[in-house]
């Protein structure tokens, strides 16, 4: 044991980098080589055929099956030209990962020989076998078939050999089993939504997009180090292991020099990403050892997770060709930073307009504030649903330390644009006047353009206005983002609705009361329900530190949300507000709610049984046995004291391991009667049939046991010789060398 961990740490040590061989071309030249984007599309693809792609793409028109046989015949020969042999139904179920089942293109050419073929259909659809696939109940056995149909809005890439098609995935019955299909329609309410408010500024917006920009956090560890730490393997998390002496307390990691092995690694994981269309932009060390972040520049929400997801599976690839592994844990380390997913959310127009950017008028302005505005009624209105969306048994471990938004949503303005929102709450009814000729006048200085120094400035906000966006910052690092998207949208979509229905009351009351005048009742409306909205959605704005035990008492006064077991977080998704959302906007129904949920449930409980189970077997088969080794290598030395010295005197030099000998059998007892109760508190949960009672129970009775244990046993890391401690321990995984 001994001298398999130093070997494994030695090696570790003496990696280098691999020589890795930039592309000659400069990186544009090579951005989205492996992508069938509209380049290629128009190359490959008949003008007609093109033409209507572009309309399916940019206007949400109808695919027409009769062109299907085209696009792929035309996606046939660009993939074959580029050395592909395979295609594949790439697409997101419930379990947080990708799913793809491979097929080839040949087909028997009725003459004893083989030819290749894709025709439209094999790329509109697809029929994988979905009965292992997570369902929450929502199909019976004998409707076990799911189909997987082409989202033609997300562009085909190429995987080596294999053409990835971006689909949907649904059930028999016609119910959602993955992210896509939900988030699709999420995005269609909000553009419907926030195209119909945009008209009361601007009636030429046809379109409204929802932008994400996500900022990927993530560690890396040595892989034989890893494969030496069963818990890594099998968890993504350490379930034991006591601090460094040294970790981030120095802060001279974060934006640091990045290693050398490292920068080789960055570099061929951003040259294959950018040939897959990902716009990589940024990247530097974290604020923990062996933590680093990659940021692309925002695209269309849609675009983004899609490439999100294809990021995480390349960076495990890649990683283990420079001799890493990636961890995607939220906290894979206690007592340092984990690592969460920022997520960057606005609005855009057709036409370029940032809907969460102020304008230079004071009609851009009110539009600037009516989107803000609305955003905040939505997350007031929905915060303990948009906490069970960012909600998982990984990223509760990070919630709320001090190195994450707390698990209480908030929104933090900065100063400028709270000012504004409280301007227009109580200024005088008269602050308004609108003239047909000189349009709409405010009583308020104009809003710079660029409000970055004005914002940004409170780190613990989970939901924060950043100048021109909101950045969700409560996402976990392995999540899938479309589960925070889905919420968000379909919570400002809801906000936006209602928003637009009460405007539209209210004009034609002002329409009666200004009648004669040049005063446009439109904008006193907008004003008067923004007020209206303004006093409602007061309590989720919060400038404080969302850390402290203060906030906590605030936030539950102001009706927030503060509940922390993750199960009960989950109940937000069946709350009657929320279905009735998600209905309203055909976004889910409760069927489909009502089956996520218990897959949210279940995961729970088997993510919490494993890593019990490996903390069980660490306990009895690892640590107990060294333990007790070196236990009784201090008896035999007490021992051998006693024959050479005096009484006296052997009784004083062997003082210090009696007491080492006294706490090993203390901490090893502890642990030995805690591994006891945990098998217990899990053997009484798994006989529980429901699976909400089940998560609940693991997460009340069977996960704070492990706690307990670790505790003992990173006491006794501190007193067992070091030559015997059988795990890599943080000293040794935190520092790439």
């Amino acid at each position: 044991m001994e001298a398999l961990r130093f070997q494994v740490v030695g090696e570790a040590f003496k990696k280098k980098p691999l020589d890795v061989k930039a592309p000659s071309e400069r990186p544009y030249e090579y951005f989205g080589k492996k992508v069938f984007n509209r380049e290629k599309m128009y190359k490959y693809l008949p003008k007609q055929v093109y033409e209507k792609m572009i309309d399916v793409m940019d206007n949400g028109a109808r695919l027409d099956r009769d062109i299907a046989d085209a696009v792929a015949a035309g996606m046939k020969q660009w993939a074959v030209e580029n050395g592909v042999t395979h295609y594949t139904h790439w697409f997101q179920p419930l379990t947080e990962g990708t799913a793809e089942k491979h097929d080839s293109f040949i087909e028997h050419d009725g003459k004893g020989g083989m030819v290749e073929e894709f025709t439209g259909k094999l790329l509109v659809q697809q029929e994988p076998d979905a009965s292992s696939f997570p369902s929450g109940g929502i199909r019976s056995t004998f409707e076990a078939r799911g189909y997987s149909a082409w989202d033609p809005t997300s562009p085909v890439f190429i995987i080596d050999d294999t053409l990835c098609i971006p689909t949907v995935f649904i059930s028999y019955s016609g119910e959602a089993l993955d992210y896509k299909a939900p988030l699709l329609r999420a995005l269609h309410a909000v553009n419907v939504a926030a195209t119909d408010v945009c008209h009361y500024f601007d009636p030429t917006v046809k379109k409204v997009q929802s932008n994400l920009g996500w900022e990927q956090e993530y560690f890396l560890v040595d892989e034989g180090l890893y494969a030496a730490r069963p818990d890594l393997l099998l968890t993504g998390r350490t379930l034991m292991g006591h601090d460094s002496a040294k970790n981030q307390q120095m802060d001279d990691h974060y934006f640091g020099a990045i290693p050398e092995r490292v920068a080789a690694f960055m570099r061929d994981l951003e040259i294959q990403a950018l040939e897959l269309g990902v716009p990589c932009k940024t990247r530097h060390n974290e604020v923990a050892p062996n933590q680093f972040e990659l940021a692309p520049i925002f695209e269309e929400t849609n675009l983004a997770v899609d490439h999100n997801m294809m990021l995480m599976s390349l960076m495990k690839k890649v990683a283990r060709k420079h001799g890493f592994r990636v961890l995607l844990h939220e906290k894979p380390f206690a007592g340092i930073n984990g690592s969460g997913k920022h997520n960057n959310w606005s609005l855009s127009t057709d036409n370029g307009i940032l809907l969460h950017a102020p304008g230079k008028t004071p009609e851009t302005n009110l539009r600037f504030a009516t989107f803000i505005v609305e955003t905040l009624m939505g997350v007031y209105k929905h915060n303990g649903l948009l906490k069970a969306s960012i909600m998982s048994a990984t990223n509760a471990h990070r919630l709320g330390a001090n190195e994450a938004p707390p698990a209480i949503v908030s929104s933090f303005l900065g100063k400028q644009v709270s000012e504004l929102l409280d301007h227009i709450e109580k200024a005088d009814k008269d602050f308004l006047a609108m003239s047909g000729k000189q349009g709409l006048k405010m009583d308020i200085p104009e809003i710079p353009e660029l409000l970055i120094d004005n914002t940004d400035r409170n780190r613990t906000s989970p939901f924060a206005f950043t100048g021109n966006r909101f950045e969700f910052r409560a996402v976990g690092s392995e999540a899938n983002c479309a589960s925070a998207m889905i919420a968000l949208n379909s919570a400002v979509a809801e906000a936006l609705v209602d928003f637009k229905k009460r405007v539209d009351e209210k004009v034609t009351e002002y329409t009666e009361q200004l009648k004669g005048t040049e005063h446009n009742p439109t904008f006193h409306a907008i004003i008067d329900v923004l007020r209206e909205d303004i006093k409602t959605c007061k309590p989720i704005r919060f400038d404080g530190n969302g850390y402290s035990d203060e906030w906590v008492a605030e936030a539950e006064k102001r009706g927030l949300d503060v509940e922390k077991s993750c199960p009960k977080i989950f109940e937000r998704y069946l709350d009657e507000e929320s279905i009735k959302m998600f209905e309203s906007l055909g976004v889910m129904t409760k069927k489909e709610l009502e089956a996520r949920n218990e897959v949210k449930w279940e995961t729970y409980t088997k993510k919490i049984q494993i890593e019990a189970r490996v903390l069980g077997d660490l306990s009895m088969n690892h640590i107990i046995p060294v333990a007790t080794h070196y236990q009784s290598q201090l008896l035999k030395n007490v021992g051998n004291m006693a024959v050479v010295f005096p009484i006296d005197t052997a009784d004083k030099l062997s003082a210090r391991n009696k007491k080492i000998i006294e706490e090993i059998a203390e901490r090893t007892s502890a642990i030995e009667k805690g591994v006891e109760e945990l098998v217990e508190a899990r053997k009484k949960a798994n006989k529980i049939e429901g699976e909400h009672e089940k998560a609940i129970a693991y997460h009340d009775k069977v996960e704070p046991k492990l706690d307990e244990i670790r505790y003992q046993i990173d006491k006794l890391e501190l007193i067992v010789d070091d030559a015997l401690w059988p795990l890599p321990k943080y000293r040794e995984l935190l520092f790439i060398r």
